[in-house]
């Protein structure tokens, strides 16, 4: 019966009786193939829900247990600060490499060469090196008068730049570890062109690697100057507020693993070349070079009191390419490593397990497709078809405690708690088709697209507003994929008000709008043209 009604519904009868056709031919296709399907697929979601509840619940019985017994970082490893010695003078420190790779950074690139060039550190005993990719002849000119104009000042430091962009971060990385000068240095601190370490980060972070050999990696906390630009930056400060406070956190503490977030770190350079160095096989060379190194047996501290400033992307464009780089390359790096992952007979079988499980499997993966295919897709189908329901747990109560859980890394932003999953749905959808495409190294697997950085440029430009219009494209703030997500939400909302019995149409509505708003593009900040 409960067929027949739906098929009625969706198709009423008409007076030629044409829709009574197709409300029989729905009904006949329905029963023996989209219920069946659909109900697997229910099974399925709901499986990896109970997957990401559980990682989410262990990550924050962890990262309690963390807090409660003050397991930081200088209480489980050796650390203190590198005293002077008179006989060895300057000697007696380390020699550091600070790299800062930079691609047409026109907005940004005097904030991080000020920085870099302004860190303390004995000035015979540090090399600031400037790999500069730009593309543009009159970037590339400011960035090395910038350059000279701190070598001037007596800084010690190298513009260097190659004939091609071949392996884009990574092939900037490793060839600037192969000059000469390189080979007198023990460790290599990385700062990406929007970052800006305060004076005192190598006094923070070298007494690890000087103190302990077994450490690789020393990786800082990212402190945003500007989420609270727009709506889209502070959502993204939720979710990266519980990668850091959690994801990174539990991580050190527990495997000595986590993923280099390819900036705000300090590497062991013995360690990056026992790994293998920088390799440009996937979008993560952080990722891949952080795996490998780990699979060599060594270990990795994060410290989460030491906080490098750095800009979020404010425009949803370059949040578009941002995440499809960071969703397609952990599963594209899934791919290519987990057989290594298992036969590695380094590491220990319960590592070998949180890497290719939690840290990939569960994070990299299933969370992405879970959050668009449930949610987004499956949910709302259900309300279409009676035969198919999905508990109470897992429709509402999982996914509850999951969110509640992620809120904990920003408190300031419990209010936005609704809008942040709203958001995060609609986001989703690229993170899934991204996922998708590294795991099958299809189409733009190896895009590259580097994340604008706006610095002061919106506030330049925005005083214009009050004496000429901007030019604004409609091709450049529309977004088919969210359109079409947002009218299909839509429609399973209307049905559901209509004649359904879950009253799902709230949140189906609520998430609809948020699919047009992203869809008109309505979201971020719109940098005009000049």
């Amino acid at each position: 019966m409960d067929r027949l009604s739906s098929a009625s519904n969706i198709f009423p009868a008409g007076r030629d009786g044409v829709t009574g056709q197709l409300g029989l031919i729905w009904q006949v296709i329905m029963e023996p193939l989209i219920v069946p399907v659909l109900k697997l697929l229910v099974v399925v979601c709901l499986g990896m829900s109970i997957m990401l509840f559980i990682e989410r619940v262990y990550m924050g019985v962890v990262i309690v247990f963390v807090k409660l017994f003050g397991k930081k970082p200088n209480k489980s490893y050796k650390w203190e600060p590198i005293k002077d010695d008179i006989e060895l003078g300057n000697s007696a420190y380390p020699m550091v490499l600070v790299q800062v790779p930079m691609y047409n950074e026109k907005e940004v690139y005097q904030l991080s060469i000020g920085a870099a060039c302004g860190l303390s550190w004995p000035s015979d005993r540090i090399i600031i090196q400037v790999l500069d990719d730009s593309t543009d002849p009159a970037i590339k000119s400011m960035v090395e008068v910038e350059c000279q104009r701190w070598a001037s000042k007596g800084i010690n430091i190298k513009y260097e730049i190659r004939d091609s962009r071949n392996g884009y971060k990574a092939g900037a990385l490793k060839e600037g570890m192969k000059h000469s000068y390189v080979k007198q240095c023990d460790y290599v601190a990385i700062f990406d062109a929007d970052f800006q370490p305060e004076p005192d980060f190598l006094w923070r972070t070298i007494p690890f690697l000087a103190h302990n050999p077994e450490i690789a990696l020393v990786q800082a906390r990212w402190k945003f100057v500007n989420s609270d630009e727009c709506l889209m930056t502070r959502m993204q400060e939720m979710s990266l507020d519980y990668h850091f406070t959690v994801e990174q956190e539990v991580g050190s503490a527990t495997y000595a693993f986590f993923g280099f977030n390819g900036t705000a770190g300090v590497w062991r350079i013995s360690a990056v070349n026992e790994a293998g160095g920088w390799k440009a096989r996937t979008t993560v060379e952080d990722m891949d070079l952080a795996v490998r190194a780990s699979l060599q047996g060594w270990k990795f501290v994060y410290v989460g009191d030491l906080k490098v400033k750095n800009e979020l992307p404010s425009t949803f464009k370059a949040y578009r390419y941002q995440q499809h780089r960071w969703s397609c390359g952990p599963a594209n790096l899934f791919r290519k490593m987990a057989i290594e992952i298992v036969k590695n007979k380094k590491v220990s079988v319960w590592k070998k397990c949180y890497v290719i499980y939690s840290f990939f499997f569960v994070r990299k993966i299933v969370a992405h497709i879970v959050t668009f295919l449930f949610y987004c897709v499956v949910l709302p189908a259900t309300v279409l078809f009676p035969e198919v329901t999905v508990p109470k747990w897992g429709a509402v109560y999982i996914p509850s405690v999951v969110t509640l859980l992620n809120a904990v890394g920003t408190p300031r932003s419990l209010h936005l708690m609704v809008f942040w999953i709203l958001f995060e749905n609609v986001m989703s959808l690229h993170r899934t088709k991204a996922t998708f495409i590294g795991l099958l190294e299809a189409g733009r697997v190896n895009e590259w697209v580097v994340t604008e950085k706006l610095g002061d440029a919106l506030k330049a430009k925005l005083p214009a507003k009050a004496t000429k219009k901007p030019r604004i494209r409609i091709g450049e703030r529309l977004h088919l994929l969210e359109l079409c997500a947002g009218a299909y939400l839509f429609f399973c909302g209307c049905y559901d008000f209509a004649f359904g019995k879950n009253r799902y149409y709230i949140f189906l509505f609520l998430q609809s709008i948020a699919f047009f708003i992203a869809g008109f593009g309505y979201i971020g900040t719109f940098v005009p043209r000049s």
